[in-house]
Parts: structure tokens; sequence; C-alpha cells
């Protein structure tokens, strides 16, 4: 069985050191409700999609922030891997999410025309600030939480994944060896370069985990809701809940708009 995410950082590095002061929100957010739901596979998909949007939505300020560490970087060898980074980036995960959102029934229509939450505005601006700081450790202490974060949670998982795989795939997209080895190495980097500049690698680190506490808070409170097809007048429902294993249509709320329940 694989270390868990506090083995790998270790009790006395830099790294766990930001994690520490952060503990609480760090904490809050890796025992989600919206984790154990996933887990369990019983998300409405409603939530579900509407988390994927938002995650979506700022998918090219996280590939200019990883631009910014490559540029920041001050070997050829992180330069390299951070590189191989953007590349599984704009792979593996942007497959997951166009089947995601093709499974789900959602259309290009509703990701473009649903308005960016609190939290995705905020890690846009965080991923841009950090960029733009010219500060590796910055930079590096913003990877370390978004990455960092994701695995801890996701190496929690059961054993038995849920049945849909927008489920299992995102859980298992965020706990494979090859990820273990990007924290791993985001992690010493930030352990080597992070006491240099502390002060701004504590602030950066602090607001990213703030943020994905608020992330996974707003995936229920900003749902991808029943909307208007790009049909006048016609209503279209958004979720093919049939197509998910575990959920059903149980009654109805308008002509055409299904609600989905485990």
């Amino acid at each position: 069985m694989p270390a868990p995410f506090t083995d790998l950082i270790g009790t006395d590095s830099f790294t766990e050191s930001l994690r520490q002061e952060n503990l609480a929100t760090w904490l809050s957010a890796t025992n989600h409700r919206f984790v154990a739901e996933l887990f369990d596979g019983s998300i409405a998909p409603q939530v579900m999609a509407g988390y994927l949007v938002q995650d979506y939505r700022f998918l090219d300020t996280f590939l200019a922030l990883i631009g910014g560490a490559i540029t920041n970087a001050d070997t050829l060898a992180g330069r390299l891997r951070l590189s191989k980074f953007a590349g599984e980036i704009a792979g593996d995960e942007n497959t997951y999410f166009l089947r995601s959102f093709e499974t789900l029934g959602v259309t290009e229509h509703q990701r473009e025309s649903m308005p960016d939450t609190e939290a995705t505005t905020g890690f846009k601006r965080l991923f841009l600030d950090a960029a733009a700081s010219g500060s590796y450790a910055a930079i590096l202490s913003v990877l370390v939480v978004c990455e960092g974060l994701y695995l801890d949670w996701a190496s929690k998982a059961p054993a038995k994944h849920p049945d849909s795989f927008v489920h299992h795939e995102w859980i298992t997209l965020h706990d494979y060896p090859e990820f273990r080895e990007l924290v791993d190495f985001l992690r010493r980097e930030l352990d080597r370069v992070g006491p240099s500049d502390a002060q701004r690698a504590r602030e950066f680190f602090s607001r990213a985990v703030e943020l994905e506490q608020l992330f996974f808070d707003e995936s229920y409170t900003h749902p991808l809701s029943n909307t208007l097809d790009e049909t006048p007048g016609r209503f279209r429902p958004p979720l093919s809940c049939g197509r998910l294993p575990g959920f059903s249509v149980f009654k109805v709320r308008h002509k055409n708009a299904p609600i989905c329940m485990i």
C-alpha cells in the first residue's frame, strides 16, 4: 500500500510546516462532504457537473501557472519535469473532462454560460498572481497545494471505487505512481527553494488551501442547474441521469426537466 501523503512530505520539511500552519482548513478540504460522496458514488450529478465545469474553467490559467514555473525554475531537470507535467494536464486530464461532460449531458453552451464561482475567480487570480510574481517558491506553493491536497484525499479512497467512470477516474487521476512522483518532486523543490522566500511561499500556500475548501463548498451552492436549451422556449435537462449507474428520474420539475436522485 502506498505511503500516506504525510509520509511523503515528511514531518520536519518546509512544506509540512506550511501545511501545519493551515492544517484546520487543509483537513476540512480533504475530509469534505464532496470527497465522501465522490468515494461512494452518491454525489448528485448536477453537483458533479457544476464542479467539473468550474474546474475546467481555470485550466487555461493553470497552464499559465505551470509555464511560470518552467520559466522560473533554476535547473534544467526542473524545467523538463514541469514541461512533462504541462503535457499531462493537456492530455489525459483534458480527455477525462470532455468524456465526463458528454456522459453528464453538459453542453458546450452550458460550459461557457455558467458564471464563475467566487472560488474559480479566486483561483484564476491566484494562478496569475503567482506566475507574475517571478517567485519560483510562490508558484511551487500553489502547485503543491493543488496537487498535494488532491493526492491526500484521493489516497484515502476505499479499495472499491464507484461504478461510474466520472467518479472513479477523478479519484485515480489523483493517486497513481506517476502522480505521486510529481507531488514528491514539487514538494522537494519547495523544500529546497522555499526557505529563501518563505513569506511569499507562506502567503500563496495559505491562499491556495482556503480556495480549495471554498471550491468544494461552492459545488453544492452552485450546481449546474436545469437551464433553457439553445432553442428558445425549450427546456433541456443538462444532466442525463439514466446514463450514470445509480441515478434515476423520480419526478418532474418542469415539462421535460427531470430531477436526478440516488
